[in-house]
């Protein structure tokens, strides 16, 4: 099977599926883009025009970071899904909730000035406080095993965690089984192997050009 995973260099939601991949020891190929001016061929098999999109075989294409880690999970051993239907439902909203915390995290650090940047940070962590809620002992989203929530929330934890060794946002006490769980997945080969060498750089420089606020909060 013939795998290219179509990217942006900095999306998170091309990242949960390179988590997938990884995880699953899936060989493939990985294409770059730049979104803010795609390619025609890509916005011919990309319906939102959005990555990231996995292109199989060199013919069929799916779209949509969710899916794409549920097929991959389809046709490879090993599977990252619990078999119970009412732990599956569960997983696959907490996965969707997730996508509602990349958003904040977005938009925090592309803030314009003080005030939405306060407002986004307190809607950030009354969703994380969500989270914590319903997470049990660890380590991760379904106790002992990898799934692919924890492949939804990895990319979340590593930017939070770029953006804290700049800025304070957090109180980590207050939600103590949230941070272990992301530094748990931080650990993870899939999740450090997951992103370009230079991520760090190319993190700050996208906050630098398009969040004027954040970008002094979390200036070096």
């Amino acid at each position: 099977m013939n795998l290219e995973l179509i990217s942006f260099k900095l999306c998170p939601f091309v990242q949960r599926s390179v988590i997938t991949l990884n995880y699953k020891s899936l060989p493939y190929d990985i294409t770059y883009i730049d979104l803010e001016n795609p390619p025609e061929w890509f916005l011919k098999i990309s319906p939102f025009g959005k990555v990231p999109a996995l292109r199989v075989d060199n013919d069929a294409v799916l779209f949509e970071s969710a899916i794409i880690n549920e097929y991959i999970d389809d046709v490879t051993p090993g599977r990252l899904r619990p078999e119970e239907p009412m732990a599956l439902a569960r997983g696959r909203a907490w996965i969707e909730f997730g996508q509602q915390c990349l958003f904040d995290q977005y938009q925090l650090s592309t803030a314009k000035d003080e005030k939405v940047f306060e407002e986004t940070l307190a809607k950030a962590e009354a969703n994380l406080h969500k989270v914590e809620e319903i997470l049990g002992e660890g380590p991760y989203f379904n106790g002992a095993d990898f799934s692919l929530v924890d492949a939804a929330y990895a990319p979340l934890f590593m930017r939070y965690r770029l953006l804290e060794e700049r800025h304070p946002l957090f109180d980590h006490a207050a939600t103590p089984k949230l941070w272990a769980w992301g530094d748990r997945l931080l650990e993870l080969d899939a999740v450090k192997e997951s992103v370009v060498p230079d991520f760090d750089d190319l993190f700050f420089a996208y906050l630098h050009k398009h969040g004027h606020y954040a970008a002094t909060a979390f200036a070096a």
